[in-house]
């Protein structure tokens, strides 16, 4: 448990998604991932200039997100979006899959989809994050939205936007863990994640990266025990 306190810091991605987050609030954003070393701070494709700008040489990386919160954009939208977004300057992009294909069995629409995001960001150096919205989601569809993103060979599976009806759970997480076994795709666990507690439990069910926007609550509560 000390380990994992000790390390926390660098798996969380420090975010704020908020429609109506100010540009002050992203350089706060910034300032409190560079003093406590987060991994990221995760922004909306509109602040991720800023928030280059504002991290450059610290070691805190820039994420964005696309085609958020639905995952319902056209593929060559989520491409163009990701681009964009790396030309900003991020180094890892979050995308939303397309769960409505998905949920219809359409498994080839949704690993394209998967596929030229992560084909983009892998061209640029950059890690590719796929959020399957668990909460809408059945187990068994779970597993198989899992399947596709690591047959995709994206970085990351992603439990939720914190946008839709339910975020992230210890059971979830646990499952996916499971369905990318063996691949070196990883699992982020995001949306409710508030507390210390709830952040190691989700790292003890197999998550490797955190996405909240309580980095700072849950890293002073770390330092407390």
């Amino acid at each position: 448990m000390k380990s994992l306190k000790k390390n926390l810091a660098a798996a969380i991605d420090h975010t704020l998604l908020k429609p109506d987050a100010t540009d002050d609030q992203i350089r706060r954003l910034c300032q409190e991932a560079m003093a406590y070393h987060f991994a990221t701070v995760c922004v909306q494709p509109c602040h991720v200039r800023l928030a280059a700008e504002l991290t450059a040489g610290s070691g805190v990386k820039v994420c964005s997100v696309v085609g958020f919160p639905l995952g319902a954009n056209v593929t060559a939208v989520k491409v163009a979006e990701a681009q964009r977004a790396i030309d900003d300057g991020a180094a890892e992009i979050d995308m939303v899959m397309r769960i409505g294909a998905l949920k219809s069995g359409d498994a080839a629409t949704v690993l394209g989809d998967i596929q030229a995001v992560v084909d983009l960001c892998h061209e640029h150096q950059a890690i590719c994050k796929v959020i399957i919205e668990t909460a809408l989601l059945t187990d068994e569809e779970k597993v198989r939205a899992c399947e596709l993103v690591r047959q995709a060979g994206a970085d990351f599976v992603k439990t939720s936007t914190g946008f839709g009806p339910g975020g992230a759970t210890v059971p979830d997480v646990a499952l996916m863990k499971r369905a990318v076994s063996g691949s070196p795709v990883q699992v982020k666990a995001a949306g409710g994640i508030r507390t210390l507690d709830t952040a190691l439990q989700m790292i003890e069910a197999g998550a490797t990266r955190i996405g909240t926007s309580s980095g700072v609550a849950i890293i002073q509560a770390a330092n407390q025990t």
